[in-house]
């Protein structure tokens, strides 16, 4: 058998075959949700950020069956989920920078990009033929449990059409992808909202590949700006994270026959934080893009967000979900 092409036994359920079962985030649903992930399927979890959705990194075809599932271009690269440190070892050499940050700051909502260790046991779908993988340790109690009983690496993108909005309940896990995977563990609405942040450790310094819910604050990174046609590392994509609706960025009023999302003073239809707080909007902004989506919104405005804190974050999907689409 080669490496990182195992195939799912015949426990694994064809996406058209059944509807997506919903698992309580109690340990016989996590243990059902390890069950499906070894036999070759497909779970959404949930993470402290958002929920993902998982397959065995080591297996080919269920990692196939991801980029299926949400119509994700294969030459995307997917993080992978452990369970520690110890785990991450295994598939990435993490050493230096990487080291000491994984140590003070793991489990937290970030990953790491460092070079891929040699003959690691990973599909080549997950690393997108780079040699380089993406790594994170959720902090989010119902993920390490899953994690924890599965006992392996398990790639996770976000729970959603690829492009479309992240998923923060199951109930959007559901929206976008019943019927094509097989189980969602259903946590509840996720604390923060928002991805997590990658920064990548390839160079002689650490580097800021995408900004998310964790703040490096005075760790010595540079960011990387600029929007990538073969992304480096996940989340890269120039049009992402968007609703069906046509965006405005910056609207401090409604124009015809737009919706308006506002924050702070600006009140708008709906408002990511009617007191102007940064940490509510970021968990509040792909809730309201969900509910755009379902009022049929064609044409949404967005108020002003701080570019400051996780509003770097909000910021960075804002405009990612303005950027023209393929």
């Amino acid at each position: 058998m080669e490496m990182g092409c195992r195939k799912p036994n015949a426990a694994s359920l064809s996406m058209s075959e059944h509807r997506t079962k919903r698992l309580k985030p109690n340990a016989a649903g996590i243990a059902e949700a390890a069950d499906i992930l070894r036999a070759g399927g497909l779970v959404a979890f949930p993470t402290e950020t958002v929920y993902g959705l998982g397959a065995d990194a080591r297996n080919g075809a269920a990692v196939a069956r991801i980029f299926a599932a949400k119509g994700r271009p294969s030459f995307n690269p997917l993080i992978v989920h452990v369970a520690d440190i110890e785990m991450a070892e295994r598939y990435g050499i993490i050493e230096g920078a990487a080291r000491d940050m994984v140590e003070e700051f793991w489990p937290d909502a970030f990953s790491i990009v460092v070079p891929l260790r040699e003959n690691a046991d990973l599909s080549p779908l997950v690393t997108a033929g780079l040699s380089s993988v993406a790594l994170r340790m959720p902090k989010e109690e119902v993920a390490l449990g899953l994690l924890r009983a599965f006992g392996g690496p398990v790639a996770a993108p976000s729970a959603n059409p690829s492009g479309k909005i992240s998923a923060t309940t199951a109930d959007h896990v559901l929206r976008g992808l019943d019927g094509r995977i097989d189980a969602v563990l259903d946590g509840g609405p996720t604390r923060v909202g928002l991805e997590s942040t990658i920064i990548g450790f390839l160079g002689d310094r650490p580097t800021l590949l995408r900004e998310g819910a964790f703040h490096p604050g005075l760790i010595d990174m540079w960011v990387e700006t600029s929007f990538e046609d073969v992304p480096t590392a996940p989340g890269q994509m120039a049009s992402h994270y968007a609703p069906k609706a046509s965006i405005r960025l910056n609207a401090t009023e409604a124009r015809a026959s737009e919706f308006l999302l506002g924050f702070g003073p600006i009140k708008g239809d709906l408002s990511l934080s009617p007191d102007g707080d940064l940490g509510a909007a970021a968990a509040n902004l792909y809730a309201m893009f969900h509910e755009a989506d379902a009022r049929g919104v064609k044409r949404l405005a967005v108020a002003p967000v701080p570019y400051e804190g996780i509003g770097r974050a909000i910021n960075d999907r804002l405009r990612r979900a303005a950027a023209p689409r393929p």
